[in-house]
């Protein structure tokens, strides 16, 4: 039984990828500092608690363990925030990693998932975007992704460590069990604000500008089921292991769906009326983001499962409701 490593696992998208490869058969060591996981979102497997920055934390880890590959989810996230606060950014998301690549390479483990975004490619030049397009952040969340995806490729040719870039657009929805969930402190992402206006654990959803060139005026997202984002990582994974060379993707669900179509498919999947407050738009948010996922999709044999609107929103509904009931309990 191959061991893997999830960095990150007891969060949103770590927590996901744990349940998908016990499920597939791997062993699997979560490694993550809670500071922005949930201990309860591990479901299976073994935990360490243990924090990137700290070398001797991961020379313990990788002494003790034989691991096949290792997969990266503990990065910071927020786009405002990491306008405000770069070195918090360029502290986690790039020193911290660099010393996770420092303890793989020093162990001989050779497989690594990076979780990448499209915020590496700046304001689209067309859409939808594929891997060619410039690369041009216009954030320091953004650089210090694209910060790493340059190192990796020093890494090989250093190295030989090989590594997959998976550049998501928009991680939604819920595990379909209902077992795991999106929970961020705070909430930023679009689906879960909207189904907490819906639960009542926010008063309304704000739209942030109504006059963009779309068909309705609200921005165009792309909007990648969660466990269709972990099936890549899981296929990128085993490709990787078999030997492959280092390779980027994006992923996306290929289509582009409006602010406005998100609400209105909320309201008919909730039966709630989900309150809308207009606002001027915010600076930085492009009228459309889509990805063109086919290089994946043909290189990885990735298919996407759940790719409607509809059912993205009713797992992440389920959720919602799941985790609202559970909180009012407490």
């Amino acid at each position: 039984m191959k061991k893997i490593l999830v960095v990150g696992g007891a969060g949103y998208i770590g927590s996901h990828m744990v349940k998908m490869l016990l499920a597939s058969g791997y062993a699997v060591v979560t490694f993550d500092n809670l500071v922005a996981g949930f201990r309860d979102a591990v479901l299976g497997g073994e935990f360490v608690k243990g924090d990137l920055k700290n070398p001797a934390d991961l020379k313990e880890l990788f002494k003790a363990q034989d691991f096949a590959g290792v997969m990266h989810f503990a990065s910071h996230i927020q786009v405002g925030e990491s306008v405000l606060n770069p070195g918090k950014y360029y502290q986690n998301n790039v020193a911290n990693t660099l010393n996770l690549l420092d303890a793989m390479v020093a162990q001989n483990v050779n497989a690594f998932i990076f979780s990448s975004t499209a915020a590496i490619f700046g304001e689209p030049d067309y859409v939808p975007m594929d891997e060619k397009h410039p690369k041009l952040p216009i954030n320091p969340y953004g650089l210090s992704k694209w910060m790493i995806e340059q190192i990796l490729a020093d890494y090989d040719k250093a190295h030989g460590l090989k590594s997959c870039c998976l550049r998501y657009f928009n991680a939604a929805g819920a595990d379909p069990d209902g077992e795991l969930g999106e929970r961020h402190d705070p909430e930023t992402h679009l689906i879960p604000l909207v189904l907490q206006a819906a639960s009542g654990r926010r008063e309304n959803i704000t739209v942030f500008g109504k006059d963009y060139d779309t068909p309705d005026g609200s921005c165009i997202r792309d909007y990648i089921h969660i466990n269709d984002l972990c099936q890549a990582h899981l296929l990128a994974l085993e490709k990787l292991i078999e030997g492959a060379d280092s390779m980027a993707f994006n992923l996306g669900n290929g289509q582009g769906f409006s602010v406005q179509e998100v609400i209105d498919t909320a309201r008919k999947v909730t039966g709630k009326s989900i309150p809308v407050v207009e606002s001027e738009r915010r600076e930085g948010d492009p009228a459309r983001l889509v990805a063109d996922s086919s290089m994946a999709r043909e290189s990885l044999g990735w298919q996407p499962e759940y790719a409607e609107l509809a059912t993205i929103i009713e797992h992440a509904w389920n959720w919602e409701k799941n985790f609202f009931c559970a909180e009012r309990k407490r």
